[in-house]
């Protein structure tokens, strides 16, 4: 397609948009008596209007049923997580059995370490991004302590190459075709949180188990946002959060995935356990020997947090409604106009200014199938001074040190006029004109 910078035409495109009557169903910020452009769902996703009336029913029952809600609520607490499993399940391209939402991101992150990190004495290094989320480094360089291991000689980081700021494919496998016997585990982000960089989770976890190693991600970002398929891919282990791409909520409740071949060893894979693991079948029976449940709720250790997972119900219907296949065609079609809209911004700020060098650099990859709906943007001059002009006049976006502008337009909500009047502003920054 052929884009056209001007309001009219990021209208026309908002008016063909199948997906566009989505929008009316989550509350924008107010900025200035406004709606505010919101590009951060990268980080906390909106709320849906209907998150109140789910969460809302849980409370009645609550009040209504007393503790016999986890057998007569609507929807009963005891069974909660099962009415989650197919919805996540199609976002993440497993079967139902190999999916439960559970606890928080990092202590699912935890969890699976345990029983898929499994150090030897010739088998112990684990591989990573160097720019990962902090959280993941703490996780793997703590569970390398917790092994008796010097983080510094078990973790294998990954850095871009001199000059650049994403990791090649090949470079990844180069890696782990290196590290041969002495690597026991992959963990990556799926999408890294400062680039947006897509990897290519098929290719690195085939070969990782061609070097005899796990291999699993953190779909933080990935969920809600690309499309995967984890279980054809034979991606062993996976986890989650619900309050980015899902809108959730701040600190809702998150999930795991495992791979359902690795069931037919439950009992044997090491694993932290918990009553809400134990098969239903004999849980009340109250057994002094955990029986684990044959799927991927094995994993989990304790009661649903019922009122997290209607938050994260009200936001996966409206996904099932929507079709991740169809949020992800027009995420691409928003990012791909968010591109051309900042290179239009860029030539005119050179043009005016007679500068040699672009003043935005989008450092996420141009391949559409390398990135998610997540532009990041590094400022030649002035970054931190032009995101906060942003933010004044009703632009919410993500700053990440030391340079980073991160831009999400959410296929959910976002418009294809949020881009347009995105880079008006963001034009007006950088000629320093008054808006």
């Amino acid at each position: 397609m052929i884009f056209i910078n001007s309001l009219q035409f990021a209208r026309q495109l908002d008016a063909q948009d199948p997906l566009k009557k989505f929008r009316e169903l989550f509350y924008f910020p107010m900025i200035h008596g406004k709606e505010a452009i919101y590009f951060t769902g990268n980080s906390l996703g909106l709320q849906p209007k209907q998150l109140q009336e789910y969460v809302l029913n849980e409370l009645e029952d609550w009040a209504t049923y007393g503790v016999e809600g986890h057998f007569h609520a609507r929807h009963p607490w005891f069974h909660y997580k099962e009415f989650l499993k197919d919805s996540v399940a199609k976002l993440l391209g497993a079967k139902s059995n190999e999916v439960v939402v559970m606890n928080s991101l990092t202590v699912n992150l935890h969890l699976l370490l345990v029983s898929f990190y499994r150090p030897s004495e010739k088998r112990f290094k684990i591989i990573c991004e160097y720019d990962a989320f902090p959280s993941d480094l703490y996780a793997v360089q703590s569970q390398a302590k917790f092994h008796g291991l010097n983080p510094d000689d078990a973790i294998i980081y990954l850095k871009p190459r001199t000059g650049e700021y994403t990791l090649r494919t090949e470079d990844i496998i180069q890696a782990i075709e290196e590290a041969g016997d002495s690597l026991a585990t992959v963990m990556l982000g799926a999408v890294n949180y400062y680039t947006g960089q897509y990897f290519d989770l098929e290719k690195i976890t085939e070969a990782a188990h061609r070097s005899g190693a796990t291999c699993g991600f953190n779909l933080a970002h990935a969920t809600g946002n690309v499309l995967m398929k984890l279980h054809d891919w034979n991606v062993d282990y996976a986890c989650f959060c619900s309050y980015k791409y899902l809108n959730a909520g701040p600190g809702s409740v998150a999930g795991i995935f495992v791979h359902e071949k690795h069931f037919v060893r439950l009992g044997r894979i090491p694993q932290f356990a918990g009553w809400w693991g134990n098969d239903p079948e004999t849980r009340f029976k109250m057994t002094h020997t955990f029986e684990p449940a044959k799927t991927a709720s094995a994993w989990a250790l304790s009661n649903d947090p019922v009122l997290s997972m209607a938050a994260l119900k009200s936001s996966l219907d409206i996904f099932d409604e929507a079709g991740i296949e169809n949020l992800r065609m027009k995420s691409e079609m928003l990012t791909a106009y968010l591109e051309f809209v900042i290179e239009e911004v860029n030539r005119a700020a050179m043009q005016k200014k007679t500068l040699q060098n672009e003043p935005v650099h989008i450092i996420t990859p141009k391949n559409k199938h390398e990135r998610g709906c997540q532009l990041s943007l590094v400022f030649a001059e002035r970054g931190k001074e032009v995101f906060n002009a942003l933010a004044k006049q009703g632009v919410v976006t993500d700053w990440r040190e030391p340079d980073v502008i991160r831009v999400a337009p959410v296929p959910l909500y976002n418009s294809f006029e949020d881009i347009f009047r995105f880079g008006e502003i963001l034009k007006q920054q950088l000629m320093h004109e008054q808006p």
